[in-house]
């Protein structure tokens, strides 16, 4: 394997192994490419038997794919992790801060430090949460932080997911196959379980119920049905909790009160983690033409009688123009320095910023404020002429709808590929759960690699796989 000169390759390679590496080194040493090969094909065997798919819908997209899974794991070292936790904690409290005060006082507005346009005009705003308390004060119970690395102690937070992010079951079924191919691989090495994170995310669920719940809190999981794209999550997660998975025919809401329908009459519910989007969540509010939601579950949900995580409105978090003020958020509600930086943005709603990014098209990536799984980007260095003529369009017809970023150099990790063991670009989507109690964050998250030699485009949905994450315990 050869590295990639102007990018951090994690493992060292070719020059020098870096020590949390070190077994990994060994492992791949003493491996034979064949045994890989039949390894690879033995993780593919047990993802179909799993049932593990993620759909994809677009043109030409197979509704039962699976989504690549690289042998090879990126490691982190323990120092490494905490730093990141740290930083994760830190971003999510602000998030949770910003989110509340938009729909409150407004602080951070008055105070000039996050334009009011920005906000008030924001499609994912929600004007009917004004005012509105919500448990214990938090609106993004399940975040998920993009990060991506450039250099041995620099990481950048790529962007924020407050409102249903996904791939943790990948997470969790990642490590589950690793460890039934690889067993003798984790007798020799300390890594951090993740395992638990279900039981996590149920105990973070029970920990914000509404404000009229009475006991023990009954929580289910609200999914759009068999036809989204991440329904095998949805419905790995809430086996794993033990509770059930509804659509939203098995809910109904009688005097401000939801109830799910079972084969013993009505029982009441207390707390949905919902995975459907706010426009569908409640057709008497927001999209009447909703099949998807429950009518009523709004007002059921400001009567303090049941809680929906995440909240409606957390969306105002996830813009990527929002996303440029999140620092300035982290001074602002806590009072510290960010822990984590963010990557470079220009903003093209600005003129200034706009001309900018019109004359180095070539060498930035320009992604859509609201855009997501890599839809709607185009990576400057990588682009034809004609996509960068079309974005030239875009910009200068909707400027408000872009913004644009440098072309980082992110790191590479060795993945097994057809020809062989070669570097790969990968970020990083750790998973961090804020209860009523304390902020749980299991070790890892969620790589993603992206396949196709020098491609920096990492989502599943435009062919990107998945790693085990290891953070090592010692």
């Amino acid at each position: 394997m050869s590295g990639t000169p102007e990018c951090f390759d994690e493992m060292g390679w070719p020059d020098q192994t870096r020590a949390p590496y070190a077994l990994v080194d060994a492992w791949l040493k003493s491996l034979p490419r064949q045994q890989l090969e039949l390894k690879r094909r033995e993780a593919e065997s047990l993802f179909r038997r799993i049932g593990i798919t993620f759909a994809v819908y677009t043109d030409g997209g197979d509704p039962e794919r699976l989504i690549p899974f690289d042998l090879i794991p990126r490691v982190l070292a323990q120092a490494e992790w905490q730093n990141l936790k740290r930083g994760l904690e830190q971003r999510v409290k602000a998030l949770n801060a910003f989110i509340h005060d938009v729909y409150h006082d407004r602080e951070i507005i008055r105070a000039g430090r996050v334009p009011e346009h920005l906000v008030l005009n924001n499609a994912q705003f929600r004007p009917e949460m004004a005012g509105f308390d919500v448990p214990a004060g938090i609106y993004s119970q399940i975040a998920g932080i993009d990060m991506v690395r450039t250099g041995p102690d620099q990481y950048y937070v790529l962007e924020d997911n407050c409102r249903t992010p996904s791939g943790v079951s990948y997470m969790v079924e990642n490590r589950e196959v690793m460890l039934r191919l690889f067993p003798d691989l984790f007798r020799r090495a300390a890594v951090a379980p993740v395992a638990h994170y279900p039981d996590e995310l149920l105990e973070t669920l029970r920990s914000v119920p509404p404000a009229n719940c009475k006991g023990e809190p009954t929580v289910v999981l609200l999914t759009p049905g068999i036809h989204n794209s991440a329904y095998y999550e949805h419905a790995f997660l809430a086996d794993e909790m033990g509770i059930d998975l509804v659509e939203g025919a098995d809910l109904l809401v009688q005097n401000d009160v939801c109830y799910m329908r079972t084969t013993s009459g009505l029982e009441r519910v207390d707390v949905i983690y919902r995975r459907i989007d706010d426009d569908y969540i409640d057709p008497l509010v927001f999209n009447p033409s909703s099949m998807l939601g429950v009518p009523g579950l709004y007002f059921a949900y400001r009567a303090g009688n049941v809680n929906l995580t995440n909240g409606i409105g957390a969306g105002i978090a996830d813009d990527k123009a929002v996303y440029i003020h999140v620092p300035e958020m982290i001074r602002f509600y806590l009072g510290e320095e960010p822990l984590l930086s963010n990557v470079p943005t220009w903003d093209c709603r600005k003129a200034d910023d706009l001309n900018y990014v019109l004359a180095h098209l070539d060498e930035l990536v320009v992604k859509a404020v609201h855009g997501s799984g890599g839809y709607g980007m185009l990576v400057g260095p990588h682009a034809s002429k004609a996509q960068l003529a079309e974005f030239t369009q875009l910009l200068k017809t909707r400027p408000t709808d872009y913004i644009a970023q440098p072309t980082l150099a992110l790191s590479t990790v060795p993945t097994f590929v057809e020809q062989g063991i070669a570097p790969r670009h990968v970020d990083l989507r750790p998973f961090v759960l804020s209860g009523g109690d304390r902020i749980r964050i299991v070790p890892g998250g969620l790589t993603r690699v992206a396949l196709t030699e020098g491609s920096l485009v990492v989502n599943s949905s435009q062919g990107g796989g998945t790693k085990d994450t290891w953070v090592l315990e010692t």
